[in-house]
């Protein structure tokens, strides 16, 4: 005996009193505003009928998927999986979205049939007293009856004939205005391979709905279950999909609401300062109503620029949301509405687009804020020769225009600490002269990226950050500093740590002989000698680079690292120089 069905899966039979199947913009085409004829269903969800796709003007794109395309289509069920190669794709762009729409093999009417909508489209002209609906037989006369054991609309002639036939004497037959409260009454859905055949059964293995005639060819020896045995299994992903979904329509909502309430604020503290700037200039004569319109004109520029920029992002997410509530409408619909087989043969498009929605990253935040202020008591430089006060100030930090300062930007010693500056600047350039703000600094090991160094930043009060931190091995490090969540100018950069800074273990001498006191054994690293059995470096003799240096690496520096390789030979030499 068949499971009971889930009440969000399609059903065939009445609906309660009162209540609309469907409705008209599930039935009408969004380009030419008819009923839908031979409907599409896209990858985007939208339903267009095939006669209008076909006008749409096509465009090439390169397609490296090659056989495994993700454009659905009702025909790609039935083909094999192809290696990925390089050729050329035809696409068109929808009408509704410009969602970009890659055309199977065959064309407009290789792509999935909305058989829901079909089913739309019927109720829709059941509701009009059977205007626009012709005998499915003679395709001249218009409908009266509908036979249901067949699922075929006829006139009254054919309904007649219907009658006498010996195979058909006892099928039932219902009168259209009967037919008004039903939520399916769709034909059946014939297989592509076998048109003789209904699609009652799915494939588990091909994942795709298949007729009695294919189970004996090429899906013998395939699990193989009637679709109403297995279309729970498969709702159940679709809903999973949905309930990850719908969230995001709420957020968006909210985020929505936000921009609208930062714009309103935008608008009103404009207003406002405007309001201040000219209170301000009133009392001032030529030169302070030259100063007043250009801080107007600034302000201005500001509200464009911020307006803009919300206007941008509000545009943005009206997109998304609204291809969020298209995926998510038609999804309950098809889960509310959908027959079994409908479920099945949309459930690959349903799924991809649901997917590729939820991956969309989105920012809930307003790109901009109302921060804009007038500081009446700020000098402004002179206007016709008159000290003139007054300038609106944003103080908005600007990650582009924020500079790194230092000496240890690019080098830094093990276990010792590096450091360097962040300056903080607006838009224009220039300096902050505050802190506050949010600095986020980063030191990973080139070869260890899951072990950053442990970084301070100092607020110096004043739009400029001290960074430290200590490096515990040599190598290379990259460093990122965001301000904002934004990289600033020359982030990310890299850092050279090199060993420990070393001392020298010997002397900074002018020779040996002198630093040693007349000792012969006394060595140099420089590797001079001196006659008569002296080891080490005199003034004018073989070997002296004519300078001081040091005995331990013959640098020349005083204040340098030693750079002695340390070997056991030349040690002991070496350290009675540096005690003599």
């Amino acid at each position: 005996m068949a499971e009971k069905r889930k009440p969000l899966l399609g059903f065939v039979g009445k609906l309660p009193s009162g209540t609309t199947p469907g409705n008209s913009g599930k039935t009408r085409c969004p380009l030419c505003m008819g009923l839908f004829k031979a409907p599409r269903l896209l990858p985007c969800l939208h339903t267009v009928c095939t006669t209008c796709l076909e006008q749409l003007e096509p465009f090439s794109v390169v397609d490296i998927r090659g056989g495994d395309s993700d454009t659905s289509s009702e025909g790609s069920v039935f083909q094999e999986l192809k290696p990925r190669t390089l050729q050329p794709q035809i696409g068109i762009l929808c009408p509704v979205c410009d969602a970009q729409v890659d055309l199977p093999m065959g064309g407009v009417k290789a792509l999935t049939v909305d058989h829901l909508a079909m089913n739309d489209v019927m109720l829709e002209s059941l509701r009009g007293a059977g205007q626009g609906l012709v005998c499915d037989l003679c395709s001249d006369r218009e409908v009266e009856k509908r036979c249901q054991t067949c699922k075929a609309n006829l006139c009254h002639f054919c309904c007649q004939a219907h009658r006498r036939q010996k195979k058909t004497t006892y099928h039932t037959m219902v009168d259209l205005k009967d037919l008004k409260g039903y939520s399916q009454i769709g034909k059946p859905i014939l297989c592509p391979a076998h048109p003789a055949e209904e699609l009652r059964l799915f494939c588990e293995l091909c994942d795709q709905p298949v007729c009695r005639e294919c189970m004996v060819g090429g899906h013998r020896e395939h699990p193989c279950d009637l679709a109403s045995n297995v279309v729970h299994k498969h709702g159940d992903s679709v809903r999973e999909l949905l309930k990850g979904t719908q969230p995001h329509v709420e957020a968006l909502e909210k985020a929505l609401a936000q921009i609208k309430g930062t714009n309103r604020a935008l608008q009103e503290r404009v207003e406002a300062v405007a309001a201040d700037v000219r209170g301000f200039s009133e009392g001032y004569i030529k030169a302070i109503e030259e100063h007043r319109d250009k801080l107007l004109k600034q302000l201005e520029a500001i509200r464009i620029q911020k307006e803009n920029s919300l206007q941008l992002q509000k545009a943005q997410l009206e997109q998304l949301l609204a291809d969020m509530r298209t995926g998510v409408e038609f999804t309950e619909h098809l889960l509310t509405s959908g027959s079994d087989l409908e479920i099945l043969i949309t459930k690959g498009v349903v799924m991809e687009r649901l997917t590729k929605l939820n991956k969309v990253a989105y920012s809930a935040r307003p790109g901009v804020n109302e921060k804009i202020t007038f500081s009446p008591k700020e000098k402004a430089g002179l206007c016709r020769g008159y000290e003139v006060y007054g300038a609106i100030n944003t103080k908005e930090v600007d990650p582009a225009k924020c500079v790194l300062q230092g000496e240890d930007l690019h080098r830094a010693r093990e276990k010792q600490t590096a450091s360097f500056t962040v300056v903080c600047k607006d838009a224009a350039g220039e300096s902050m002269g505050r802190g506050g703000e949010n600095i986020q600094v980063a030191v990973v090991p080139k070869d260890k990226k899951d072990s950053p160094v442990k970084t301070m930043v100092h607020d110096n009060k004043d739009g400029t950050y001290y960074v430290s931190y200590s490096p515990k091995e040599p190598g290379i490090y990259t460093v990122f500093v965001c301000v904002k969540e934004q990289h600033v100018q020359g982030s990310p950069f890299t850092v050279t740590v090199r060993k420990r800074h070393r001392s020298h273990p010997g002397v900074f001498h002018c020779c040996t002989f002198c630093s040693s006191r007349g000792q012969k054994t006394a060595r140099c690293a420089c590797g001079g000698t001196m006659p008569g059995g002296y080891l080490g470096c005199g003034h004018g003799h073989k070997g002296h680079p004519g300078r001081p240096h040091w005995s331990c690496c013959g640098k020349f520096t005083e204040k340098s690292e030693c750079a002695w390789a340390g070997g056991q030979s030349a040690a002991r030499s070496v350290l009675r120089t540096v005690a003599l």
